[in-house]
């Protein structure tokens, strides 16, 4: 059994209590949660989505802290200004506790940023010059933290990185086979999903295993080698956009592709971004669409459609085996996010072919998620995990908030 690693929360003053608002902000979402957080644990206020920002139909759903149902409603949110409005209202119409400090979930920090940290001025502009690592995620996120300053003024604030998960990768993982002018400005792999995969860490306390996979599977997906608690590997590099095949995203290209497309096809940085973000991945094989249920119903007439779902659930088995070579061997392998939680078919796909190494799942156990999923003869413990992204960032904020108030104390 191995020792869960140091996280930060034990440096933090072990009598303060605080009420935090975690914000998880997409390109045309924003999930939510208010949390009171101690050092003892954590509990669930309240928490939601506002859904299709930006659209003529946006929907803003919250549940209370025993699952009921406070709000489902549809609103036309033109910005991520009115969802941070529209949250602030279901705070004050719920009777619960005023947010003490406001968490954010910011994607890339760029090379600068590589803790988590309370937002001042400075790391305002160092998000901003990072925004050309994540141009799909940072210009929302600092818009919801702008918005988040005028309408919570004088609270305290933080940036939780899904890249310090990944922050000491090893030299032979995070090096690219690039130029080394090119690598002292910052291009390596980062990784991604760091807040997800933590809530995983975090979940197995001192149980945690030595050699851990964890397949994060949403709309965006990578898989991860965690060692000793600690990240060796993962599939996504400089930017969200490698790795595997996601919903829209192409994951890794031949660079001949790109190339290929700039000169043959003319494209300019702008379209290629927008072609390898917003047109590829499944989305892209398909013609259908990009949402794996969607996929999953036309697949019975489609074969376009089969064909999508299948380099999927490929692509993320060849990944898994990739990161049990890089552990020398595995003791588990979690499933993760939204389509890690709840397709038993992607993940009894993905697993069969992992067969080889002694991979086999229970399959009642696997249609229903009851932990564990694998069978007796499983050489490898497979489990399903839910993500709890938006805890993590809680958790960090109170850490912080508790540090930076202790150090003035001193």
């Amino acid at each position: 059994m191995t020792e869960r690693p140091s996280s930060g929360y034990e440096k933090a003053d072990a009598g303060a209590e605080l009420t935090v608002l975690a914000l998880n902000s997409g390109s045309s979402s924003l999930k939510f949660g208010l949390y009171r957080v101690a050092h003892s644990g954590i509990e669930t206020m309240l928490s939601g989505e506002a859904a299709s920002i930006g659209e003529s139909r946006s929907i803003f759903r919250a549940l209370g802290s025993r699952h009921d149902e406070l709000v489902s409603e549809t609103f036309a949110f033109a910005s991520q200004r009115e969802a941070i409005v529209r949250v602030g209202k279901l705070l004050a119409d719920s009777g619960v506790p005023a947010p003490a400090a406001i968490g954010h979930r910011i994607v890339h920090g760029g090379p600068k940023l590589r803790e988590h940290c309370l937002i001042d001025d400075t790391v305002l502009q160092q998000l901003e010059a990072a925004n050309v690592f994540a141009p799909l995620h940072t210009p929302s996120a600092l818009a919801v933290i702008r918005f988040a300053q005028e309408h919570f003024p004088g609270l305290p604030q933080t940036a939780c990185f899904d890249t310090a998960f990944h922050a000491e990768l090893p030299d032979v993982t995070r090096v690219l086979p690039i130029p080394r002018e090119l690598r002292s400005e910052g291009i390596q792999r980062y990784g991604f999903h760091g807040l997800s995969c933590e809530s995983i860490v975090h979940q197995f306390a001192n149980a945690l295993p030595d050699r851990l996979v964890i397949a994060h599977l949403g709309n965006g997906a990578s898989v991860t080698a965690v060692k000793g608690g600690k990240s060796i590997d993962t599939s996504m590099g400089l930017t969200p956009t490698g790795g595997l095949i996601m919903s829209t995203r192409s994951g890794d290209l031949d660079p001949g592709v790109l190339v290929y497309l700039m000169r043959q096809k003319k494209l300019d940085a702008d379209k290629v971004e927008e072609l390898v973000n917003r047109r590829s991945g499944l989305l892209g094989i398909s013609g259908v669409g990009s949402d794996m249920r969607l996929l999953r119903e036309a697949g019975t007439s489609n074969a376009a459609a089969r064909l999508a779902i299948e380099m999927f659930c490929y692509a993320v088995r060849k990944q898994i085996a990739g990161m049990i070579a890089a552990l020398d061997g595995v003791d588990r392998i979690v499933f993760t996010g939204g389509i890690g939680e709840n397709d038993a078919f992607v993940r009894a796909a993905i697993c069969d072919g992992l067969s080889w190494i002694g991979v086999t799942l229970d399959q009642a156990r696997n249609e229903s998620a009851r932990n564990p999923i694998h069978d007796a003869a499983s050489r490898c413990t497979v489990e399903v995990l839910a993500s709890q992204e938006d805890e993590q960032i809680a958790r960090h904020t109170w850490a912080l908030v508790a540090r930076s108030a202790l150090a003035k104390l001193h």
